[in-house]
């Protein structure tokens, strides 16, 4: 069984940094990816990034590219995300998630077969 938790989070003003951090604790975790999705309130789920096992392979939705850095922690099974330069458009719950399919735009949408964490919310204000 798979079991995501995630930590950070917070409140910030436009232009700060937040760094999110998520460990994914089971064992056979080796067809998992592990990534971020967010929801804000009224839209739709997004997936923000996924980092590939090796930590050498990464994707970004084009709105945070330039921005934001997933990363791979030292821990196995563990992944950060600096999120710089923050806009209000950020603003949403942010999801760990630990997924079987491949590190890409369509990662996030196949969750139901795998798990996610229970969310950290990140407030820009303006």
């Amino acid at each position: 069984q798979v079991h995501v938790a995630e930590t950070g989070g917070g409140l910030v003003q436009i232009g700060g940094s937040l760094n999110l951090s998520c460990i994914a604790s089971a064992s056979g975790l080796d067809d998992y990816v592990l990534g971020w999705f967010r929801q804000a309130p009224g839209k739709e789920r997004e997936g923000v990034s996924c980092v590939h096992r090796s930590g050498r392979r990464s994707w970004y939705v084009d709105d945070v590219k330039g921005r934001f850095t997933i990363s791979r922690g030292d821990t196995e099974n563990t992944v950060h995300l600096q999120m710089n330069s923050l806009k209000p458009q950020d603003s949403a719950v942010y999801y760990c998630a630990a997924i079987p399919y491949e590190c890409g735009g369509d990662w996030y949408r196949a969750i139901s077969f795998g798990l996610e964490g229970q969310g950290t919310q990140v407030t820009v204000s303006s």
